[in-house]
Protein backbone atom coordinates (compact mmCIF):
# COMPACT_ATOMS: atom_id res chain seq x y z
CA UNK A 1 0.00 0.00 0.00
CA UNK A 2 1.05 4.07 -0.68
CA UNK A 3 1.39 5.96 2.26
CA UNK A 4 -1.78 8.08 2.67
CA UNK A 5 -1.66 11.84 0.92
CA UNK A 6 -3.06 12.83 4.43
CA UNK A 7 -2.69 11.29 7.90
CA UNK A 8 -4.26 12.84 10.90
CA UNK A 9 -2.62 11.44 14.80
CA UNK A 10 -4.58 11.78 17.49
CA UNK A 11 -5.04 15.50 17.82
CA UNK A 12 -6.59 17.64 20.11
CA UNK A 13 -7.59 21.52 19.49
CA UNK A 14 -8.67 23.79 22.01
CA UNK A 15 -9.99 26.99 21.93
CA UNK A 16 -8.92 28.94 24.74
CA UNK A 17 -9.96 26.12 27.63
CA UNK A 18 -12.41 24.77 25.64
CA UNK A 19 -11.58 21.33 23.90
CA UNK A 20 -13.08 20.84 20.60
CA UNK A 21 -11.04 17.85 19.35
CA UNK A 22 -10.04 14.64 21.23
CA UNK A 23 -8.03 12.24 19.68
CA UNK A 24 -9.16 12.73 15.96
CA UNK A 25 -7.29 10.33 13.51
CA UNK A 26 -8.49 9.67 9.89
CA UNK A 27 -6.36 9.32 6.45
CA UNK A 28 -7.25 10.24 3.25
CA UNK A 29 -5.41 8.03 0.42
CA UNK A 30 -4.47 9.12 -3.37
CA UNK A 31 -7.73 9.22 -5.34
CA UNK A 32 -10.25 9.12 -2.45
CA UNK A 33 -13.04 11.01 -1.81
CA UNK A 34 -13.25 10.71 1.90
CA UNK A 35 -16.36 12.49 4.15
CA UNK A 36 -16.72 14.09 7.86
CA UNK A 37 -20.54 13.97 9.21
CA UNK A 38 -21.60 15.06 12.28
CA UNK A 39 -24.42 17.47 13.90
CA UNK A 40 -23.49 21.08 13.97
CA UNK A 41 -20.92 21.81 16.57
CA UNK A 42 -19.55 17.94 16.27
CA UNK A 43 -16.08 19.72 15.14
CA UNK A 44 -15.92 18.87 11.84
CA UNK A 45 -15.15 22.50 10.70
CA UNK A 46 -12.22 23.05 13.28
CA UNK A 47 -10.56 19.25 12.08
CA UNK A 48 -10.44 21.05 8.50
CA UNK A 49 -8.72 24.31 9.81
CA UNK A 50 -6.39 22.04 11.91
CA UNK A 51 -5.08 20.10 8.43
CA UNK A 52 -4.53 23.26 6.49
CA UNK A 53 -3.13 25.53 9.22
CA UNK A 54 -5.68 27.78 10.14
CA UNK A 55 -5.60 26.67 14.12
CA UNK A 56 -2.87 24.41 15.75
CA UNK A 57 -3.45 21.12 17.31
CA UNK A 58 -1.97 21.22 20.71
CA UNK A 59 -0.72 17.75 20.42
CA UNK A 60 -1.29 15.01 17.48
CA UNK A 61 0.51 15.11 13.62
CA UNK A 62 -0.78 16.57 10.31
CA UNK A 63 1.27 14.13 7.43
CA UNK A 64 0.69 15.20 4.16
CA UNK A 65 2.99 13.78 1.23
CA UNK A 66 4.54 11.82 4.22
CA UNK A 67 5.88 15.19 5.99
CA UNK A 68 4.91 16.57 9.17
CA UNK A 69 2.80 20.03 8.11
CA UNK A 70 2.40 21.48 11.85
CA UNK A 71 4.35 24.18 11.51
CA UNK A 72 3.80 24.92 7.71
CA UNK A 73 2.01 28.33 7.11
CA UNK A 74 -1.27 27.84 4.85
CA UNK A 75 -0.04 29.80 1.84
CA UNK A 76 2.78 27.35 1.65
CA UNK A 77 0.50 24.35 2.29
CA UNK A 78 -1.72 26.07 -0.68
CA UNK A 79 1.96 25.79 -3.07
CA UNK A 80 1.80 22.70 -2.04
CA UNK A 81 -1.67 21.10 -3.49
CA UNK A 82 -3.38 21.19 -0.33
CA UNK A 83 -6.63 23.61 -0.89
CA UNK A 84 -9.58 24.72 1.24
CA UNK A 85 -12.76 25.94 -0.12
CA UNK A 86 -14.31 27.03 3.07
CA UNK A 87 -17.66 27.00 4.93
CA UNK A 88 -19.43 30.19 4.17
CA UNK A 89 -17.54 30.28 1.01
CA UNK A 90 -15.02 33.37 1.17
CA UNK A 91 -15.44 35.06 -1.75
CA UNK A 92 -14.30 38.73 -2.50
CA UNK A 93 -18.09 40.14 -3.10
CA UNK A 94 -16.63 43.77 -4.87
CA UNK A 95 -14.42 41.89 -6.90
CA UNK A 96 -15.61 40.07 -10.37
CA UNK A 97 -15.69 36.30 -10.88
CA UNK A 98 -12.66 36.68 -13.45
CA UNK A 99 -11.15 38.82 -10.39
CA UNK A 100 -11.64 36.13 -8.06
CA UNK A 101 -10.62 32.91 -10.60
CA UNK A 102 -7.36 35.10 -10.54
CA UNK A 103 -6.79 35.12 -7.02
CA UNK A 104 -7.15 31.51 -6.49
CA UNK A 105 -3.93 31.47 -8.63
CA UNK A 106 -1.80 33.19 -7.04
CA UNK A 107 1.06 30.90 -6.10
CA UNK A 108 1.37 30.69 -9.73
CA UNK A 109 2.80 32.44 -12.20
CA UNK A 110 2.25 30.11 -15.81
CA UNK A 111 -0.09 32.45 -17.57
CA UNK A 112 -1.11 29.76 -19.87
CA UNK A 113 -2.32 27.32 -17.60
CA UNK A 114 -4.40 29.97 -15.19
CA UNK A 115 -6.36 30.85 -18.49
CA UNK A 116 -6.39 26.85 -19.03
CA UNK A 117 -7.70 26.02 -15.85
CA UNK A 118 -9.99 29.09 -15.43
CA UNK A 119 -11.55 27.57 -18.76
CA UNK A 120 -11.81 24.20 -17.08
CA UNK A 121 -13.80 26.07 -13.96
CA UNK A 122 -16.43 27.44 -16.83
CA UNK A 123 -16.51 24.26 -18.18
CA UNK A 124 -17.35 22.79 -14.63
CA UNK A 125 -19.66 25.32 -13.67
CA UNK A 126 -20.96 27.62 -17.38
CA UNK A 127 -23.09 29.61 -15.02
CA UNK A 128 -19.99 31.46 -13.94
CA UNK A 129 -18.90 32.34 -17.59
CA UNK A 130 -22.19 33.33 -18.22
CA UNK A 131 -21.66 36.13 -15.42
CA UNK A 132 -17.71 36.56 -15.93
CA UNK A 133 -17.67 40.34 -14.75
CA UNK A 134 -20.62 40.48 -12.39
CA UNK A 135 -19.12 40.93 -9.18
CA UNK A 136 -19.14 38.03 -6.99
CA UNK A 137 -21.18 39.98 -4.03
CA UNK A 138 -24.15 39.67 -6.60
CA UNK A 139 -24.24 35.99 -7.17
CA UNK A 140 -26.73 34.05 -5.63
CA UNK A 141 -25.52 31.70 -2.91
CA UNK A 142 -25.74 28.79 -5.00
CA UNK A 143 -23.02 30.94 -7.83
CA UNK A 144 -21.15 31.36 -4.94
CA UNK A 145 -20.47 28.04 -4.11
CA UNK A 146 -20.27 27.57 -7.72
CA UNK A 147 -17.45 29.86 -7.45
CA UNK A 148 -15.79 29.45 -4.22
CA UNK A 149 -15.21 25.41 -5.97
CA UNK A 150 -13.72 26.59 -9.32
CA UNK A 151 -11.25 29.34 -7.40
CA UNK A 152 -9.99 26.48 -4.99
CA UNK A 153 -8.90 24.75 -8.42
CA UNK A 154 -6.93 27.85 -9.63
CA UNK A 155 -4.64 26.72 -7.14
CA UNK A 156 -4.56 22.97 -9.06
CA UNK A 157 -5.08 20.74 -5.41
CA UNK A 158 -3.71 17.32 -5.03
CA UNK A 159 -5.80 17.58 -1.99
CA UNK A 160 -9.29 19.67 -1.50
CA UNK A 161 -10.74 20.36 1.55
CA UNK A 162 -14.48 21.05 1.00
CA UNK A 163 -16.31 22.70 3.62
CA UNK A 164 -19.98 22.00 3.81
CA UNK A 165 -20.42 23.00 -0.01
CA UNK A 166 -23.90 22.25 -0.08
CA UNK A 167 -25.22 24.68 2.64
CA UNK A 168 -28.46 26.48 1.64
CA UNK A 169 -28.77 25.44 -1.47
CA UNK A 170 -31.85 24.11 -3.31
CA UNK A 171 -32.15 20.33 -4.03
CA UNK A 172 -31.18 20.79 -8.20
CA UNK A 173 -28.11 23.32 -6.90
CA UNK A 174 -26.91 20.43 -4.36
CA UNK A 175 -26.99 17.99 -7.14
CA UNK A 176 -24.70 20.06 -9.02
CA UNK A 177 -22.44 20.36 -6.82
CA UNK A 178 -21.98 17.14 -6.00
CA UNK A 179 -22.01 16.26 -9.90
CA UNK A 180 -19.35 18.24 -9.63
CA UNK A 181 -17.28 17.16 -6.90
CA UNK A 182 -17.41 13.48 -8.64
CA UNK A 183 -16.28 15.54 -12.01
CA UNK A 184 -13.07 16.66 -10.00
CA UNK A 185 -12.14 13.74 -8.61
CA UNK A 186 -12.29 11.70 -11.47
CA UNK A 187 -9.46 14.09 -12.63
CA UNK A 188 -7.10 13.06 -9.59
CA UNK A 189 -8.36 15.53 -7.15
CA UNK A 190 -8.36 13.75 -3.81
CA UNK A 191 -10.93 15.55 -1.49
CA UNK A 192 -12.00 15.69 2.18
CA UNK A 193 -15.62 16.90 2.26
CA UNK A 194 -17.51 18.00 5.37
CA UNK A 195 -21.17 18.28 4.63
CA UNK A 196 -24.60 18.20 6.91
CA UNK A 197 -26.04 16.77 3.75
CA UNK A 198 -25.03 13.26 5.04
CA UNK A 199 -26.47 11.72 2.59
CA UNK A 200 -25.63 13.29 -0.26
CA UNK A 201 -22.01 12.99 1.36
CA UNK A 202 -21.88 9.45 1.68
CA UNK A 203 -23.15 8.56 -1.48
CA UNK A 204 -20.68 10.36 -3.11
CA UNK A 205 -17.74 9.17 -1.22
CA UNK A 206 -15.59 6.02 -0.47
CA UNK A 207 -15.15 6.01 2.95
CA UNK A 208 -16.11 8.13 6.23
CA UNK A 209 -15.57 9.37 9.58
CA UNK A 210 -18.40 9.97 11.90
CA UNK A 211 -17.65 13.06 14.12
CA UNK A 212 -19.39 13.49 17.64
CA UNK A 213 -18.54 16.24 20.19
CA UNK A 214 -15.28 15.95 18.75
CA UNK A 215 -14.03 12.36 18.55
CA UNK A 216 -14.16 10.33 15.53
CA UNK A 217 -16.67 7.56 16.93
CA UNK A 218 -17.27 5.43 13.82
CA UNK A 219 -15.58 5.15 10.73
CA UNK A 220 -15.96 2.74 7.60
CA UNK A 221 -16.91 2.13 4.11
CA UNK A 222 -19.50 5.12 3.45
CA UNK A 223 -22.02 2.51 1.89
CA UNK A 224 -21.56 0.28 5.29
CA UNK A 225 -21.97 3.37 7.01
CA UNK A 226 -25.21 4.14 4.76
CA UNK A 227 -27.06 1.07 5.63
CA UNK A 228 -25.84 1.23 9.77
CA UNK A 229 -29.18 2.10 11.74
CA UNK A 230 -27.15 4.00 14.44
CA UNK A 231 -25.70 6.48 11.48
CA UNK A 232 -29.12 6.41 9.60
CA UNK A 233 -31.05 7.28 12.67
CA UNK A 234 -29.18 10.30 13.95
CA UNK A 235 -27.85 11.58 10.42
CA UNK A 236 -30.03 10.13 7.99
CA UNK A 237 -33.70 11.29 9.70
CA UNK A 238 -34.71 7.29 9.11
CA UNK A 239 -35.38 4.78 11.77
Amino acid sequence: MAEPLLTVESIDVFYGAVQALRGVSLTVNAGEVVTLIGSNGAGKTTTLNAICGLVRPRTGRVLYRGADIAKTPTHELVKQGLVMAPEGRGIFPNLTIAENMDLGAYTRSDKAGIKADAERGYTLFPRLKERINQKAGTLSGGEQQMLAIARALMARPKLLLLDEPSLGLAPLLVKTIFDTIDAINKEGVSILLVEQNANAALKHSKRAYVLQTGSVVKEGESEALRNDPAVRAAYLGEH
